[in-house]
């Protein structure tokens, strides 16, 4: 009997205790499932940002989508640029104009004979028989068939908005040498920015007057 009472003592202390562990219980798991909601929120709202972000890129316009007075891709064989735009006005060696970067590369400086024909203000590249778009001026009834839609010397920016939203968004003001300063827009050339380099088109007077290839020296 004399160790009764004690053993009844240890048994009740013990029973308490359960009893307030076990009322702890939920009020733990309600914090757990807060915190879940928090995290949960913190990364959605990362999604949407990441989403909003990516919304408002300037577009992406692929040479492969680009198709020259409707006819022409951006790179294109010499016989085939004197069928579309008929005769250079001029030409001149690479080597004089020394660009600080080049459409086609040569190995071991073979290039020595690369030019750049002009065309009704367009500048081509040249080598050997190999031809690609420079920078395309919108005179003389110059055209392109960009995704099936004709964007020509009549297009406005306005026009161009309802095809590049985002880049019309931010357009701004570029010196363009014999030009002055002209409106402009910059289109990535690749979806994944792998190329350092983009596409300038420029307004005059709220129409389109040239489209150019830059990239980085």
């Amino acid at each position: 009997m004399k160790y009764f009472l004690p053993v009844l003592v240890i048994i009740l202390f013990q029973s308490c205790n359960q009893k307030k562990e076990s009322k702890k219980d939920p009020l733990t798991q309600k914090e757990i499932q807060k915190n879940e909601v928090k995290t949960d929120s913190t990364i959605q709202n990362i999604s949407k940002a990441a989403e909003i972000k990516k919304d408002t890129l300037d577009e992406v316009m692929l040479e492969e989508d680009i198709r020259f007075n409707g006819k022409l891709k951006r790179f294109f064989s010499l016989n085939d640029f004197g069928k579309v735009f008929g005769k250079a006005d001029s030409t001149r060696l690479l080597s004089e104009e020394q660009p600080c970067t080049y459409i086609f590369e040569t190995p071991d400086g073979n290039g020595m004979n690369d030019k750049y024909l002009y065309k009704s203000g367009s500048r081509f590249e040249n080598s050997g028989q190999k031809v690609a778009v420079d920078e395309f001026r919108f005179i003389n009834g110059n055209y392109i068939l960009y995704k099936g839609i004709k964007i020509d010397s009549k297009s406005t920016i306005n026009d161009l908005k309802q095809v590049f939203p985002n880049a019309i968004r931010n357009i701004g003001n570029l010196d363009v040498d014999g030009e002055g300063t002209l409106q402009a827009i910059t289109l990535r050339e690749d979806k994944e920015g792998v190329s350092d380099g983009h596409i300038n088109i420029f307004f005059k007077n709220n129409r389109i007057y040239s489209l150019h290839w830059w990239f980085p020296c």
